[in-house]
């Protein structure tokens, strides 16, 4: 059985008929073809199928498409400026070097995104408090955290210029 749906996913409006059991993730991957959602645990626990759902950090693999009709959602590939610029939190995890494998850095960014969003002057304990639903396997922890911090700034310092 399918349903109609409409999705805003990176700018750009999207009407489907999606399966009934279908999850947001297979939506975005397999019918959208946005490849930085990436599924690992299924259950909602690691964050590497993390997404922006009217701005907000949602598990993708949770979400069944027909219960996400009418949300703007942001994956990685919608980051970018207008000129393919990275997004000051991408920019920072590059430099940073928070990052081994890459497998969870989609995840993590947007909800590091999401965090300076909330928080624009996060600490150490809020920013390890918020990311607690994402996991890095490869243990990066400590850049991602030093990332963290250089995106607060960078942000910071774009607004007050």
């Amino acid at each position: 059985m399918e349903t109609s749906v409409r999705l805003v996913v990176n700018g750009r409006e999207h009407a489907l008929n999606v399966r009934c059991d279908e999850t947001l993730l297979e939506t975005l991957q397999d019918r959208l073809g946005f490849s930085s959602v990436r599924e690992t645990c299924g259950i909602g626990i690691c964050g590497a199928c993390t997404v922006l759902a009217d701005g907000r950090p949602l598990s993708s693999c949770l979400l069944l498409s027909a219960l996400a009709d009418g949300l703007t959602v942001t994956t990685l590939e919608g980051l970018a400026g207008p000129a393919g610029e990275l997004h000051p939190v991408q920019q920072a995890f590059l430099e940073q070097q928070a990052f081994q494998c890459s497998y969870c850095t989609p995840g993590m960014i947007l909800s590091v995104v999401a965090l300076l969003a909330e928080n624009p002057s996060p600490s150490t304990d809020d920013a390890v408090a918020y990311l607690a639903g994402n996991l890095c396997r490869c243990g990066s922890y400590l850049r991602i955290l030093a990332a963290v911090q250089d995106a607060a700034q960078r942000l910071r310092t774009s607004t007050v210029s």
